[in-house]
């Protein structure tokens, strides 16, 4: 028997991984270096990939994957308490070599915006190591469209926020295991 997925709520799927917004989608990109060498890039590849770094920034990550992988259902809590607001989302991507880790998800139907967002760590040549946050989307509820331009400020703030926790968190070095 073939498990069912929910179709994802916008089109086209997988843009992220080529740097591409597609026509009618607001793009974000947000770029912050880590810190160099090896072991940062090692300790903030594994944050991303096993959650920790969304979990570090109080982002509930509903999921019964241990790390993000292809397919991977996953529910986003933003907010506290009774002003939590939940998001369904599907892995789309992932890559995982020795000067990038990341993945993309892809929001699905009851997410309050449209469209994707993917999260990579990757290394330059001469060590620098930093975050990528890209993203492209919409409003898909009257209550994230009533809120016009504050949805991308906030987004871009998010975006910012991850890579502070990232660097804290590389700079930690999980034990490897």
């Amino acid at each position: 028997m073939t498990e069912q997925h929910p179709a994802f709520s916008y089109a086209p799927v997988g843009r992220t991984a080529h740097g591409v917004t597609p026509p009618g989608f607001r793009p974000l990109c947000v770029r912050t270096p880590l810190g160099t060498g090896e072991a940062v890039f090692e300790a903030a590849s594994r944050a991303v990939l096993e959650w920790r770094m969304h979990r570090a920034m109080g982002v509930r990550m509903e999921t019964d994957a241990e790390r993000a992988a292809p397919g991977v259902q996953v529910t986003v809590g933003l907010g506290i308490g009774p002003l939590r607001v939940y998001g369904p989302c599907r892995v789309v991507w992932l890559v995982e070599d020795e000067r990038r880790a990341g993945w993309a998800y892809g929001t699905l139907p009851g997410h309050p915006q449209c469209g994707e967002e993917a999260f990579w760590v990757e290394q330059a040549v001469d060590g620098r190591v930093r975050l990528t946050v890209w993203s492209y989307s919409n409003p898909a509820v009257w209550w994230t469209r009533a809120a016009g331009p504050l949805v991308p400020v906030l987004q871009r703030l998010y975006a910012h926020r991850c890579g502070q926790v990232l660097r804290r968190l590389a700079r930690e070095r999980p034990p490897t295991g």
